[in-house]
């Protein structure tokens, strides 16, 4: 049996665009898809931590380096600029995964773990 499991997150993205004229998706920078395993195109789940919005859509890449997350089209009337947002990448798999959890900080660069 083939089970829908988390593979990939970027928790509390800050978005810093949102964009009703564009035709759709959300453009997350290309190390950060890099770093959470997301591929350009791929589906995503987006929740915002601020209102308690969700949505599904797909990714675009996005400047590497540029901590840009942005909203297109109409979700934009869902998630907004200044929202704290989760980002949550989903696989079919028959055995447990271990998916690539990652926190970010207010200019959406990725947190070093700690080791306690």
């Amino acid at each position: 049996m083939l089970r829908t499991v988390l593979k990939s997150k970027l928790h509390r993205a800050h978005v810093t665009d949102a964009n009703v004229n564009y035709e759709g998706s959300i453009t997350i920078p290309t190390d950060l898809m890099e770093a959470a395993n997301i591929w350009d195109g791929e589906k995503v789940l987006v929740t915002s931590v601020t209102t308690g919005a969700r949505l599904e859509t797909y990714v675009i890449p996005g400047p590497a380096g540029s901590g840009s997350i942005v909203i297109n089209g109409a979700a934009a009337h869902l998630i907004n600029t200044g929202h704290i947002v989760t980002i949550m990448a989903w696989g079919l798999s028959a055995e447990p995964v271990k998916p690539q959890r990652l926190l970010l900080d207010d200019q959406n660069k990725v947190v070093p773990k700690r080791v306690l």
